[in-house]
């Protein structure tokens, strides 16, 4: 099997696949990955999902292609996973946590490695980025990996001080 690969151009290259385990990946994997990706000179698609079918769709492209794939969560995505007139609080880690469970339990059936990342934290989405880390450590505690494979603190728009003080 072979990863097929887009570039600009509308060449079509076909590159010997890396060599992880399908399904979600974490830590060195992830690593792994990345830099096959890299010494290959293709990128791997990241798309926000914000339902179950947004999921099954993007993992459904990425088996057709023998593509890994990067699924994000975002703060706005994981709302409307969750219901948008849900107003708790905790409501977009909430729909976080259901798209990254739905996302593990599916994604070894396309044959794909997938890589589950929260997008773009800010400062005052905060709370949604701690209940994602509380999934992650509760996750691990019963299956020795986190639920997600990577998330995004976005301080940007912080004074440096604070940025760091904050992390």
């Amino acid at each position: 099997r072979f990863i097929v690969v887009f570039l600009p151009t509308n060449i079509i290259k076909m590159v010997t696949p890396c060599d992880v385990p399908v399904g979600v990946i974490t830590g060195d994997d992830v690593t792994k990955l990345l830099q096959h990706a890299k010494d290959n000179g293709y990128a791997i698609p990241a798309f926000n999902c914000t339902s179950s079918s947004t999921c099954n769709s993007v993992l459904e492209a990425a088996a057709k292609y023998n593509s890994p794939v990067i699924i994000q969560a975002s703060n706005g995505g994981a709302q409307f996973t969750v219901g948008k007139s849900i107003k708790d609080k905790n409501a977009c880690a909430v729909g976080s946590v259901a798209m990254a469970m739905h996302v593990r339990t599916v994604a070894p059936f396309y044959g794909v490695p997938v890589i589950l990342h929260s997008d773009h934290c800010a400062k005052k989405l905060l709370p949604w980025f701690d209940g994602m880390l509380e999934a992650d450590e509760a996750y691990f505690a019963q299956y020795g990996e986190p639920l997600f494979s990577s998330h995004m603190l976005d301080l940007s728009e912080e004074p440096d001080e604070e940025n760091i003080a904050i992390c």
